[in-house]
This record gives C-alpha cells, structure tokens and sequence, in this order.
C-alpha cells in the first residue's frame, strides 16, 4: 500500500461483527449448540455470542483516531472534539436508557399507550433526530420532530405496577449504554495523549487493574458511584475499547508497513493470550461477569481475526464474498436499531412469522437466523441507500 486510503478491513470487520450479533440475538435457544449461545452466569467458559460484543467494542476503539483525523482535517479545535464526545456518549446513553425501559419495564396500561406504538415511535424517533441528513436538506428538520416526540414518550412512559408505578430509569445502561461509556473512556484518552503509545498503553494497563481489583472486590467502596459511571469503574469495557485504540494507533503509524503492522497485531494477540492464561488461575471466563480473563481472551480472539482481515483485504486486496459486510460497517447504528423495529412489529401480529424458531429443529433454527441476519444487513444498506444512515 502506497498511498492512504480507506482500510477496508476496519469496515468488514465491524459489519461481520453486527452480522453475528444479528445472528446470535435472533437464536431460538433450545436445542441449539451450546457453543453458539451465551455461557450461563457462574461458568467457566464462553461461546461464539460471548465474543461477539467485544469484537464490535474493540473495533469501536480501532476506529477512534480515524475518526478523529478526520475531524482534525476540518480544523475542529480542542473544545470542539470535547463536545463531539460529550455528545456521542450522551446520546448513546439515551437510546441505550429508551431501549432498556421499552423491554424490561413497560407498562401498556398504566402507559396509557399500546406496547408496539409506544416502541416503534420511539424507534422512530431515534431515527429522525440521529439521521445524517444530506447537507442543506430541510429533512433535517425532522431532527426536532423526533426530539419532540421522544420527549413525550419519555413523559407519559409508566413501569411496574399500579401500586409502585416507576418512570424512565436506568436500571442498567443498555448494550449502547455500555458502548457510550466504553467509547467516551477510550475517546478521552486519544483526547489526551493523541498518538503517544506509551501513555495510552499505560491508561489501557489502568483500566486492566481497574478490571481485576473489581474481580477481587476492592472496589466495593465505590459502590456509590456504580449506578452512575460503574462501568468505568469495573474497567472492562473500556479495557477491551482501549486494547483496540491501540491498534488503531498503530494503523496510523504502520498502515503503509503492512509487515511492522502485523507483527505488532500477533505480538499483542500473545499477549493478550498469556494474560488470559495467567489471569484464568484466579478469574473464570465470564461474559456475564465481565472477567478480565473474558476480556482478554477475546482482545486476542480480535487482535488475530482483524490482523487476518487486514492482510488478506487490504495487503492482499482480495475482499471478494466479504464485501457484503461493509455497508453494516458503514452503518452500524442503523444496522443494528432497526431490526428491532421489525420485530416489534412481527411480534404485534396475531400469526407466527418467524416459522423457523422451533424446538425439534435446531439447525433449521440455525439456518433462519443465518438468513435473518443477512436480511438486516441487506435492509441496513437498503436504508442507507436512501438516506437513512444514523449518524451520532
């Protein structure tokens, strides 16, 4: 590679990961392998859907300071950058919040709203104020329309019981919850320390003890703060975020020494895989848990696929079959918000669609999701094509 271009790799890497988040979140569980499935809580162990979350949260952090010389290029100051963070989080944790209270703690009654309406108008209205309007369109309007009505969901939104009603709460963040805090801890500290590896492998080193003291209880003391900004505080998340800023660093320095570059990504798969065996003496593989053996062991898992996908697409140039999975990377909020829409709206009909969720039939199971999956992506990239694209 000659000159600077767009690493595809970043973007197939990132789709395929929300193709196998499709896939695994749509499972009929019964009957299906086990090692496609989540671990249960308490095991020692892990599954394709326990590595699938981190492998989209490391590609989050690969992706940070290209983004961020993007920015750079339009001569964004300081401040500027600050509140485009601030803004990001924020804004993750808000749909993460909806999202979490629309599954877990609604009430159609007490609402005074049917279930179905009441989600996929928020659904929609995360679609109006987060879509990248084409520059100068009056659409962007809509951004005010969405605003307007998410805030009167939020109002009128009622949970638990007639005897102890609860409002919007966050009784966890949610999975885009969970990213905000990871890219916002990962985002400041490319803010800080820009290309400087040292310091950055420093914060990832913290956040690795954060990890581990967490595990062991010591920071119990922190509990206060937990409901808050817990997971900054476990350092799990952003430990697994911050792995990847590192190797997006090393992009910006190496992209045109593929050789150095590799080296460097197999040098910290086995270390990453060292850490894990020595940190399994006294820590289980757990999703669930959020072990920073768990952690590690799928930075490894990452580290190995994304320096495979980066010699054979961009070294190489061979992307072949894989290409399919770039317009989820392009379009990853999209691609992943607005399968739930569909759901909701299959789920509100009186008749079974999803034929394929059965018990008797697991690889028929298996095989639906497959193609469900593909179907999102497909729809994702119907809807960029018409200017549906979140952008946060």
């Amino acid at each position: 590679m000659t000159q600077t271009k767009r690493i595809l790799s970043i973007d197939i890497m990132r789709g395929l990961t929300l193709f196998l988040m499709l896939f695994v979140n749509d499972l009929y569980i019964p009957g299906v392998p086990q090692w496609l499935g989540h671990v249960a809580q308490g095991v020692d162990g892990m599954g394709l859907a326990d590595w699938v979350f981190p492998g989209f949260l490391f590609m989050m952090g690969v992706s940070i300071p290209l983004a961020f010389k993007a920015r750079e290029k339009k001569n964004e100051t300081t401040l500027q950058l600050l509140a485009h963070i601030v803004i990001r989080t924020v804004s993750l944790l808000i749909i993460g919040v909806f999202m979490v209270n629309a599954s877990e703690n609604f009430n159609a009654e007490l609402t005074g709203i049917n279930k179905t309406v009441w989600i996929v108008s928020g659904y929609v209205a995360v679609f109006l104020i987060w879509n990248n309007y084409p520059e100068g369109s009056k659409l962007r309007y809509l951004k005010y329309v969405g605003i307007a009505l998410l805030i009167f969901l939020a109002v009128v939104f009622r949970g638990g019981t007639a005897e102890n009603p609860t409002f919007i709460r966050t009784s966890w963040w949610g999975i885009l919850g969970l990213i905000g805090w990871g890219y916002f801890a990962a985002a400041i500290t490319y803010l800080c320390f820009k290309d400087n590896l040292t310091a950055t492998v420093l914060v990832l080193t913290t956040f690795l003890g954060l990890n581990i003291a967490s595990g062991l209880g010591l920071t119990d003391f922190l509990n206060p703060l937990k409901p808050i900004v817990g997971v900054i505080l476990d350092g799990n998340i952003p430990l697994i975020v911050i792995s990847g800023l590192v190797v997006g660093i090393l992009l910006k320095k190496f992209q045109h020494t593929p050789s150095t570059l590799l080296k460097y990504l197999l040098g910290m798969a086995v270390i990453s895989f060292v850490l894990a065996a020595v940190l399994h003496r006294w820590f289980i593989i757990s999703k669930i848990g959020g072990t920073s053996t768990w952690a590690m062991l799928c930075t490894g898992i990452s580290l190995l696929l994304f320096a495979l996908l980066f010699y054979v697409i961009d070294v190489k140039n061979k992307v072949g079959l894989l290409s399919v999975f770039k317009p989820a990377g392009q379009n990853s909020l999209g691609t992943y918000l607005a399968p739930d829409i569909i759901y909701y709206l299959l789920w509100a009909l009186p008749f079974q669609v999803l034929l394929y969720k059965q018990d008797d039939s697991p690889w028929l199971a298996v095989l639906g999701s497959v193609v469900w999956a593909f179907s999102m992506i497909a729809f994702a990239a119907l809807l960029a094509k018409i200017n549906i694209r979140l952008k946060l």
